[in-house]
Parts: C-alpha cells; sequence; structure tokens
C-alpha cells in the first residue's frame, strides 16, 4: 500500500538539514545562554544568528524578533499583552469569524474580561470587506487581528491594505502568519504589520518553537513571568536547539519560496481540478494566487468527513477534515460555517495540503483512490438515498 502524507497544514517533518544543526545543541553545546562562560556564549551566539535569519526572512530588524513556545503562545501574547498595555487607550478588539482558535479562544478570554470584540463576516471564499473594517474601528479599537492566510480553506487576505487602514486609523495590526510564513512572500515592513505569529512546525523545523515579531514601539505587556531572557519580555530559560532549528527552517524556506510556490501550486491547480470531476463536489476558498499554494479543501455532498478520513486512512492517505470528529466538537468547522456553507455540507469537508516531499504520483495516487471512496459511501448514506429518490438537482 502506498503511503501518501497529505496534512502539512497541520505539521510538517524535520528537514534533514535542520535536524543536523540542532543535534550538537542536545549534546556538547548545552550551555545555559543566560551564563557567562564559554560554552554558553557558544549558545547565545547560536540565538543570535537564528534571530537574525528570522529578522531577514520577515525584512524586520533582530531585535523585533522573539522566541516562543509556539504559534499559539505568540497569538496569546500578542493579543493579551496589547489588550493590557492599552487598556487606558481602549477596549475594543476587531477580529474575523475563521480565525485559528488561539485568536479567538483568547478573544472569548477577553470578552470575559470585559473587552469588546468585533468579529468581522467574511465572503464565500473567506475574504474580509475592508469596508467593514473600517467601519468596525473606533476611538475605543487598540487592535486588529486578523489571520494572514486560512489554515483550513487557504483564503489569503489582503494583509497589506488591512495594514495600511490600520495605521491610518492608528491601530496596531497582529497577524497570524503560522500558514503563511514559508508559503508565500512576507514582509513586515511593506506590509504594515506591528505584530505577527510564526510556528517552527509549519516550514519543516521542530514542534514547541515559535516566535512573535514585535515592531519597534509597540507597548506590549509580558505573558510570562520570571527572568530576564528575551530582553525580559518572556521568561524561560530558552529551547536552545529550537531556535536553531526554526532559524535554519525559515532560511531554507525563503531560499527556496519561489520555486516551492510554483511547485505546490501546480499541484494545488491539478488535485482541485480532478476532485471537482466528481459529481456534487464544491471547492471551499479560492481559486489561484489569493490561496495557499499547497491547499486543497472540498465538500462532497450527502457523506461524513470522517468517514472520508478513516477510508482514505485505510488506503495509506493522511488527511484531515473540517468534519466533527477531529475536533471532538459535534459541530463542523466554524470557518465553513462562517462561509455560508450548511451544516449537513460542511460536514462532508476534506483538506488536503501539500508540501515538499509531494509528488506528481501522490497527487495521481489521490486521485484514483478518492472517487470509489466518495461512490461507496454515498451508497450507504441515507442522505444520497433521499437525493436520489427526490431526483433532485
Amino acid at each position: 500500500m502506498k503511503n501518501v502524507y497529505m496534512d502539512y497544514a497541520a505539521t510538517t517533518f524535520v528537514k534533514p538539514e535542520v535536524l543536523e544543526e540542532m543535534m550538537p545543541y542536545f549534546t556538547e553545546k548545552f550551555g545555559n545562554p543566560s551564563s557567562f562562560y564559554e560554552i554558553s556564549r557558544i549558545t547565545k551566539r547560536a540565538i543570535d544568528e537564528s534571530r537574525g535569519k528570522i529578522a531577514k526572512a520577515l525584512n524586520s530588524e533582530s531585535d523585533e524578533v522573539y522566541f516562543t513556545g509556539g504559534g499559539s503562545e505568540a497569538d496569546n501574547w500578542a493579543i493579551k499583552g496589547i489588550a493590557s498595555a492599552y487598556k487606558n487607550k481602549g477596549n475594543h478588539i476587531i477580529t474575523t469569524k475563521i480565525e485559528h482558535h488561539a485568536v479567538l479562544h483568547t478573544c472569548e478570554y477577553l470578552e470575559k474580561q470585559g473587552y469588546k470584540v468585533t468579529y468581522l463576516d467574511v465572503d464565500k471564499e473567506g475574504f474580509i470587506n475592508l469596508d467593514d473594517l473600517r467601519n468596525a474601528i473606533t476611538d475605543e479599537t487598540i487592535l486588529v487581528s486578523i489571520m494572514f492566510a486560512n489554515n483550513e480553506i487557504g483564503t489569503i487576505q489582503p494583509v497589506k491594505e488591512i495594514g495600511a487602514i490600520c495605521k491610518e486609523r492608528g491601530v496596531l495590526f497582529h497577524t497570524d502568519a503560522v500558514q503563511a510564513v514559508g508559503n508565500v512572500p512576507v514582509d513586515v515592513k511593506d506590509m504594515n504589520i506591528d505584530l505577527l505569529s510564526l510556528a517552527g512546525h509549519k516550514i519543516y523545523g521542530p514542534k514547541g518553537i515559535g516566535v512573535l515579531y514585535i515592531r519597534k514601539g509597540v507597548r506590549i505587556h509580558n505573558l510570562i513571568h520570571g527572568g530576564g531572557q528575551e530582553r525580559a519580555r518572556r521568561a524561560g530559560t530558552e529551547n536552545i536547539a529550537g531556535i536553531v532549528g526554526l532559524g535554519k527552517a525559515i532560511e531554507l524556506a525563503t531560499e527556496n519560496l519561489d520555486e516551492h510556490m510554483n511547485k505546490m501550486s501546480k499541484l494545488r491547480d491539478k488535485l482541485i481540478d480532478g476532485l471537482l470531476k466528481i459529481p456534487h463536489t464544491n471547492l471551499n476558498g479560492p481559486r489561484g494566487d489569493k490561496r495557499l499554494p499547497g491547499n486543497v479543501n472540498v465538500c462532497f455532498r450527502f457523506i461524513e468527513g470522517e468517514s472520508i478520513l478513516l477510508s482514505l486512512d485505510f488506503e495509506g492517505v493522511s488527511a484531515s477534515s473540517g468534519s466533527a470528529c477531529t475536533s471532538g466538537s459535534l459541530d463542523p468547522s466554524h470557518v465553513l460555517l462562517a462561509i455560508g456553507l450548511p451544516h449537513e455540507r460542511a460536514h462532508g469537508s476534506l483538506r488536503l495540503t501539500m508540501g515538499d516531499r509531494t509528488t506528481d504520483e501522490d497527487v495521481e495516487y489521490v486521485l484514483e483512490v478518492v472517487p470509489p471512496i466518495i461512490e461507496r459511501l454515498r451508497n450507504m448514506s441515507p442522505l444520497w438515498e433521499d437525493y436520489i429518490k427526490k431526483g433532485e438537482k
């Protein structure tokens, strides 16, 4: 049986070059960077070098890069830290209905603390309306947090335009760029981004390491208190090996970005075109360059996403779904509901995301095994039976 991994949006493997750079920092280069002897100066230099690599990739300054334990921590720090630091200015935050739960649950937490949050609607392809954003900003607004690219349907927001609106209105702009970095160009200066979150394990680096970019001049309160690490903004002994791995991973990802985007876009479009040949199948999200290069998300009517996943797993294909079983919830994906899909269609979603090891043969294999799976599951579905009996279109 062939093994095909198509869940790169969930996590990636660690590239050999990344692991090779990390390994010495588990063994002989183990010094605590806060100490003063030579083996500690070695780890301190390693941190500084990785910080520089990340700054180069984002077009930021090195002292604007702060290491975190991952993307979720970075999102929490950005939103809670700004809310606390600017509470005397206002208590209003703007986000969208399709954010990652690291953002949505943080905003819900702040609502319980007395903050007001506006959740912007999106259109059927997952884009916000820029006029809606302009109209939502008030004198009380302190932060806009809108993701760069959606992890489920691949929609790339007009980040530069969002940043310009925020800058014009004197409001800080945070973007969760966990899915974007390493997949599309990201430039914090050109795009008027004040705060940005990223995670190592989405770009062939290790898990448990991330970054919050904080533009100079932005006031932010600490999320984690303790020692003076990360220039007294994020306490805790540094994850040296993880930081080194993230630095190498982002260096590799940005060096070959154009080549990567071209390859992924071709595979994506081939997979989309093939899946849409299956009757009663719909693409979720946009087509073309406004979609993440390696992202495919479709809905198959009349069947459940969890059944598709189990059947694909039996065929050696690793994928994910907006269906209930992946989250333990009885509700379908909040993203699919936000773009207007009814519950019954949202339950039949399949997300296939591709990466560095994905080949044409992998795509062809998926296109070979999916149609008979869909046909078999529909033949078992009472919804499909009702549809056939009624002769609906």
